[in-house]
């Protein structure tokens, strides 16, 4: 699956968002890799603080709910905010990232070896 082809520009628009929104607030003294990498992970465990009871039957159903979903969604933008942040701080592009890591879980994951399977295979 390719991506759209707007993507990339969707992506750089929301990092030059977040680049504006920083700078406005002069908070760049802040935002050092550890202090973001720090954000990261307390962003991520409010997003899974939300889902910590939720039966794994009903995940999908909870996650899509009116009453639910739009707190989900919150988190998630938190912790993708944070991500961000600290990719254009590290000098990582992220979406290239992505795709590197995606050929070594291809190598490390091959489809014979792993399909309809949880655990890595030997």
């Amino acid at each position: 699956m390719s991506p759209p082809p707007d993507a990339p520009d969707r992506l750089d628009a929301v990092q030059q968002e977040l680049r504006a929104f920083v700078a406005e607030r002069a908070w760049q003294s802040f935002h050092d890799p550890k202090n973001l990498a720090m954000a990261v992970a307390s962003e991520a465990g409010e997003l899974v603080a939300l889902l910590r009871w939720v039966a794994g039957s009903e995940a999908d159903a909870f996650a899509r709910s009116p009453e639910h979903g739009p707190k989900l969604r919150a988190e998630v933008a938190d912790v993708a905010i944070a991500l961000l942040l600290l990719c254009d701080r590290a000098g990582i592009d992220l979406v290239e990232a992505v795709r590197d890591k995606l050929e070594v879980n291809r190598a490390n994951y091959p489809v014979e070896a792993s399909r309809g399977r949880a655990e890595r295979p030997r």
